[in-house]
């Protein structure tokens, strides 16, 4: 299979997807006195400024260290500007938040991007920028957001569909193609602008080097940089080429003078304005655009075609359709072989579209910060405020690769704790770059020298829920299923470095040294009664629930490294104990918390809360029924005597813990009862404890929703949370949806939608709780319809609750479009996926960033089918090509 062979050869991956939607309003662009990274640069200052870090545009496509990029612009010859960046509002501007306003959707990507697809919408008359801005402004939190297509833009069908598309003949010789479609009824101009540029790497006074581009006729434009095999870009049927320099117009944003007479925003400058000074007319430069001037006829499709070569062809497009045609059949036989289990094709058709959003949202990602807070050579030194505005900690920080990213749009950095469950749908089709991207956090120019992973650019600082050991496990048994044998040298190297991570979360957030974990909002955003990352006006401190259970999930992932590589090196056996009994001791006082010996679980509710501790060591739960109270499940390993028979210094000295403490051990997990075929069982619940947490987790009028498990239990609609502390009054209601309030930005809400990662981990450890306990096990499901389910049964049906999100019910609405039902019936819509961040707790519509097929990129792992029980206690996901949860 010829893309398998490709993934063998990492050169095949030079070039992708790896330009930016959006370089404006980011932390690593931001040189602001005051940290306003919204404001320092944005949209508008986007089209003249020249970037540091990195660069961004439609479509776009560049080398692995970003030296070169190809990107495409348009002009409906209405617009304000050239369409050469996708527009949205920020963080201030939304009334959720930042929010993109444009359509465009990722539909087809093999591993190596040697074929890719997508679509934009781009609409025939002028961009409603400010009716964007300005309707949004108006709206409060309680409001919907206003939408590209609320503004009747698209009404009259008056848009073009453009289809871009990428196949590589080789390495360095990618061919693009072009489909415009005018959808209207009308006559419709359109000047296309496929551009390649340089990013700017000599104006920051580290190496002056500055290569060049330039062209002989309207058909080819030379390359010539002493790092790039790229030669040539061609084009098919291009009237001219418009040169400038990727330098910024200091004259127009600063009223200052310009390092070059042609700057960034000279193309669109002479397309807009017909400004012929704005190029340069000896055309060079180091950024151009070939300028197509085309009508299009009504319901008129054309094709466009281009090149970038390391070869100088006589005939670049001779060849041409030949390519397409190959590549499209290799990426059709690669998913095929993927699928093979798949039933109906409304399944493969979301699941391979998720694999598309996946690969197109990789990205190339650069960020030094020792750098960003000294500032440049060249350049004026940054203000003295910015030590202490975000990030000085982090100095060693030094990060220029590939990372898979949340959405390219709205979160065009990584999330640590989000990549760890991307790398889960990754090693289904590219195991090598899942493991890849695990082991980059805890390289030492990423992870701290203290330990900890770095969050995210706008605070590294801040803590994200410790999956990166569960993350490498999975990856590694799928990887290992998918090629027949292990990979210890990964799962060591990890593990190596991952000791280090769980002593800082030891040392750093267990406040009192009682083994409860704090932790602060621990990416679960507004989760909480009140910001969980401020301290307590009083003296008191957050006993965390979901600390403490990420926590024991950690030590048991740990413990599960260590048992597999004590199969191959008994060194760590001893390991594998230490960890066991941190286990123990984080799961004994989860239940015995100081003198009082205070549990997080509540007798009285029978659920976990999250308790307030004051200085003089009382305890108060906060009873907020949250999916706080349900992560307790996620920490759950199973281990069988057959593995134990194989390590006899773990069972000598297990046995010995086990003998001389038995309450920890009868506490946490009725260690000598055995399960079916003789399994252990270690987790944070016991059978009634489990059926009690299940009992509110399947209660349609708690936590489950038809499209899955709510993040905050719907009895808060009608009677919602209420809390006086300190004299302050606090009030949690059910959201299905949009946040109500700013906090956190606004952008997120974990008080009732649906998120896909713990919704994940929900499904995996009723799976292993299943092969521990026998099929007898039964949990009423739903709750209150006398209906008995197993374990199994119950995590299967999660998963299809789940996957209607996507598929076409009986009417042919795919619900997470509920909003809109022209995107239900629309033939030019309803079939194509947007990757939603997160889900409206009970229609299941789409909310939030609308391509994070990041870690909602998990449901192309969902819809694999199922193959193999025995397997779950290792958390493998194995179906006729792949490893079961």
């Amino acid at each position: 299979m010829k893309e398998k062979e490709r993934l063998s050869d990492v050169t095949w991956k030079k070039w992708g997807p790896y330009v930016s939607n959006r370089e404006w309003g980011l932390v690593r662009e931001d040189y602001s006195a005051d940290g306003d990274a919204w404001n320092y640069t944005n949209h508008d200052i986007a089209e003249a400024k020249t970037y540091r870090w990195g660069e961004e545009g439609i479509c776009g496509i560049c080398d692995d260290l970003q030296k070169l990029v190809f990107s495409v612009g348009f002009w409906n010859k209405k617009d304000k500007m050239v369409k050469e960046r996708f527009f949205g509002l920020s963080n201030g501007q939304g009334n959720h938040g930042e929010d993109v306003k444009e359509y465009f959707y990722y539909l087809d990507s093999t591993p190596t991007h040697s074929y890719m697809k997508m679509l934009y919408k781009y609409p025939q008359n002028a961009f409603p920028y400010e009716d964007l801005i300005k309707t949004n402004a108006e709206r409060g939190k309680e409001d919907p957001e206003y939408e590209l297509i609320d503004t009747g833009i698209f009404d009259q069908n008056e848009y073009f569909d453009i289809f871009i598309e990428y196949a590589k003949k080789s390495q360095n010789d990618i061919l693009v193609k072009l489909t415009v479609v005018n959808k209207s009824e009308k006559e419709a101009p359109l000047i296309v602008l496929p551009t390649v540029w340089f990013r700017n790497t000599w104006n920051w006074g580290y190496n002056n080097y500055k290569p060049q581009m330039n062209a002989e006729n309207s058909d080819c434009i030379r390359i010539n940089h002493q790092d790039l095999e790229i030669k040539n870009v061609y084009a098919g049927n291009a009237q001219k080429v418009l040169f400038c320099d990727n330098e910024t117009n200091n004259e127009r944003l600063y009223h200052s003078q310009n390092q070059s007479k042609y700057t960034k925003d000279g193309i669109n400058d002479f397309v807009i304005n017909g400004n012929s000074q704005s190029v340069n007319p000896k055309d060079f430069g180091t950024k151009a655009s070939f300028f197509i001037d085309e009508n299009f006829k009504p319901k008129e499709t054309k094709t466009f075609e281009f090149r970038l070569s390391d070869q100088d062809l006589k005939q670049p497009f001779q060849d041409f359709e030949e390519i397409f045609v190959s590549r499209q059949n290799e990426a059709d036989e690669f998913y095929a072989d993927i699928q093979c289990g798949i039933k109906t094709e409304d399944e493969k058709l979301v699941q391979r579209q998720a694999f598309a959003g996946m690969l197109w949202n990789k990205m190339f990602y650069h960020y030094n910060v020792e750098r960003w807070l000294k500032g440049d050579p060249s350049q004026t030194p940054p203000p003295k405020s910015r030590e202490h505005i975000r990030n000085s900690e982090w100095k060693h920080l030094n990060n220029e690769h590939i990372i898979s990213m949340p959405d390219k749009w709205e979160y065009p950095w990584y999330a640590t704790w989000d990549l760890a469950f991307h790398t889960i749908s990754f090693s289904l089709i590219d195991p090598d770059f899942a493991k890849h991207q695990l082991k980059l956090f805890l390289f030492e120019w990423y992870m701290h020298p203290n330990g900890q992973l770095p969050a995210y650019e706008w605070d590294f600082s801040d803590v994200n829920p410790p999956v990166h050991a569960w993350a490498v496990f999975r990856v590694f048994k799928i990887d290992e299923y998918l090629k027949g044998n292990p990979d210890l040298q990964f799962l060591e190297s990890a593990f190596q470095k991952l000791l280090m991570n769980f002593t800082w979360w030891v040392n750093k957030k267990d406040n009192n040294g009682n083994n409860i974990f704090e932790g602060g909002f621990l990416g679960l955003d507004n989760i909480g009664v009140f910001d969980r990352n401020m301290p307590l006006p009083n003296g008191e401190h957050l006993e965390q629930s979901d600390g403490t259970s990420w926590m024991a999930m950690f030590a048991l992932n740990m413990m599960r490294i260590a048992l597999e590589l004590a199969l191959y090196n008994n060194v760590y056996e001893e390991m594998a104990m230490k960890f066991f009994e941190h286990f123990l001791a984080i799961a004994n006082s989860l239940d015995n918390m100081g003198e009082e010996c205070f549990s997080l679980w509540d007798e009285e509710d029978e659920f976990f809360y999250d308790a307030i501790a004051s200085s003089d060591g009382d305890h108060m739960y906060l009873k907020l029924r949250t999916i706080v109270g349900l992560i307790p499940m996620f920490a759950v390993e199973v281990i069988d005597d057959e593995m134990i028979e194989k390590l006899p210094n773990f069972k000598k000295r297990m046995k010995w813990v086990l003998e001389n403490k038995p309450e920890l051990a009868a506490l946490v997990s009725h260690w000598e009862v055995k399960g079916d075929e003789s399994k252990h069982l270690l987790s944070l619940l016991r059978g009634h404890r489990l059926k009690r947490l299940l009992s509110r987790m399947l209660d349609p009028d708690q936590f489950l929703s038809e499209f899955g498990v709510r993040a905050l239990s719907k009895e808060y609609e009608k009677n919602p949370f209420t809390l006086n502390l300190n004299g302050t009054d606090y009030k949690v209601k059910y959201t299905p949806a949009e946040s109500d309030s700013g906090l956190f930005g606004g952008n997120s809400n974990w008080r009732g939608p649906i998120w896909f990662p713990i919704n994940f981990l929900i499904i995996e450890s009723l799976q292993r709780f299943f092969f521990y306990y026998s099929p007898d096990f039964l949990v009423e499901y739903p709750t209150g319809s006398g209906k008995y389910s197993n374990l199994d049964e119950i995590a299967e049906a999660l998963s299809r609750r789940l996957s209607k999100l996507f598929l076409k019910d009986e009417h042919g609405n795919r619900p997470f479009n509920s909003q809109y039902p022209r995107f239900q019936t629309d033939p030019d819509f309803k079939d194509y996926i947007l990757f939603y961040e997160y889900f409206h707790g009970d229609t299941g519509r789409g909310v939030g960033a609308s391509h994070q097929t990041g870690w909602t990129g998990l449901i192309a792992k969902i819809l694999m089918p199922r193959f193999s029980r025995k397997n779950i206690a290792e958390s493998e996901t194995i179906t006729p090509k792949n490893v079961e949860f």
